[in-house]
């Protein structure tokens, strides 16, 4: 399997990473006692730009996902790679919808970081 039967999971899960570097990412980092609430804060404030990334990443790997598989069951010919690429997708969506979810949502977000303490 090489990169290419693999683009459209490899895209959504980087724009995955992106989407969770304003929510998730810090949580999991304070919550690990790894940081403090001033790296959450700074990175929070870019979550207008890191959200759309997320969302408008993950859908463009939906489409070049079902766009291939599409032209796959035009030219009768085996997808490359279904499984995994759907599997990354399913992935990159949930991350993404749990960091629209805290993004929209503050004190859910507060919620956890004081039930973790």
């Amino acid at each position: 399997m090489n990169f290419d039967s693999l683009k459209a999971g490899v895209l959504g899960m980087a724009s995955a990473f992106v989407a969770s570097l304003c929510c998730l990412l810090p949580l999991t980092v304070v919550l690990l006692s790894l940081g403090s609430g001033a790296f959450m804060m700074t990175t929070m404030r870019y979550s207008a730009i890191f959200l759309p990334i997320g969302v408008i990443g993950v859908g463009l790997g939906y489409y070049l996902y079902f766009r291939e598989r599409r032209r796959c069951t035009k030219l009768g010919c085996a997808l490359v790679g279904r499984k995994m690429n759907l599997t990354l997708l399913l992935f990159a969506t949930v991350i993404v919808t749990a960091a629209l979810v805290l993004d929209t949502f503050p004190e859910l977000t507060s919620d956890l970081l004081q039930g973790a303490m």
